[in-house]
């Protein structure tokens, strides 16, 4: 149960530590895709996650089964398969990090189209704002070189959404049941996926340096395990619409591992569209704040 307290040094402490988790996974998951296909890496993630979680996992109450089975398809499978082909084609870290947070007015759009939930004209100029960002981020050159990464980013976003929104009807299940099932159940249609799409691609897995499988053990534990579950701890004392402001820090740090450590190069037109991505999702992210009905966000990558 949330309270409405302030948030104190220790929980600024907690959010520094699952934004640094979410931002570093861009980076590792970038190196380890050197050698490993996305498909297949997003199924060795969801592998090494499931190791722990199958032990502590709770079975859904009566009737959740369809709707548990729905969240994880668009999230487990087809949102994360999508967001790590993005990653890959895009060749840089940037323009993917930025990109993702366009899932918070596309959730937005849909909670008010298939939930009835209304928004006031500020939401609706904020929502404007953010989509026209990735307008202006789409000419930079570091985008235009390789504009199938950008449209692929943003289906990905739109699955993500689509998961939020089902995912606000998911009951009796805590944060580690949810994580625990969406890795079983989205694991087999991956491998699937992975045989289908990408030939030769276990033989790789096969062949990997430590540096593929390092990144397969940072996303599964360290932007999963530790970022979701120190989340799961913020907002059981605090509200989530007080927390989630915060979590645009994983763009800005994505950007900055993705200058120091990749060789990203961002344009202005980058920057600019970063600003006005970010810029729009913080406006909604402050008017829900005011409303306090924020649901739980899922992990954006």
């Amino acid at each position: 149960m949330t309270t409405t307290s302030a948030l104190r040094g220790r929980d600024y402490v907690l959010i520094l530590l699952i934004v640094l988790a979410w931002a570093g996974n861009f980076l590792t998951s970038a190196l380890a895709m050197r050698e490993v296909p996305p498909l297949l890496f997003t199924a060795l993630r969801f592998a090494l996650l499931a190791l722990p979680l199958v032990f502590v996992i709770k079975r859904p109450p009566a009737g959740q089964w369809p709707r548990l089975l729905a969240v994880c398809l668009c999230i487990g499978v087809l949102h994360f398969g999508t967001s790590f082909m993005a990653l890959k084609m895009a060749g840089d870290l940037s323009s993917p990090a930025i990109v993702m947070q366009s899932y918070v007015p596309m959730t937005t759009l849909l909670a008010w189209a298939l939930l009835g939930e209304r928004f006031a004209w500020r939401t609706g100029v904020a929502i404007a704002l953010s989509f026209g960002g990735v307008l202006v981020l789409g000419f930079d050159p570091l985008v235009l070189d390789r504009p199938m990464a950008l449209l692929v980013m943003l289906v990905s976003a739109l699955l993500l959404a689509i998961g939020t929104v089902l995912m606000k009807g998911l009951r009796g299940l805590d944060v580690y049941s949810q994580q625990g099932w969406m890795a079983v159940i989205s694991l087999l249609p991956l491998l699937a996926a992975s045989a289908l799409f990408e030939p030769g691609s276990f033989a790789r897995l096969a062949s990997a340096s430590w540096v593929a499988w390092a990144g397969g053990l940072y996303a599964a534990f360290v932007s999963s395990l530790l970022g979701h579950g120190l989340y799961f701890l913020l907002v059981q004392r605090h509200p989530v619409a007080q927390v989630t402001p915060w979590l645009l820090l994983v763009p800005v740090f994505a950007v900055a591992l993705g200058i120091a450590f990749w060789g990203d190069q961002p344009g202005p037109r980058l920057y600019l569209g970063g600003a006005m991505v970010l810029g729009g999702v913080l406006v909604i992210a402050l008017r829900t704040l005011a409303k306090a009905r924020t649901p739980i966000p899922p992990e954006p990558l």
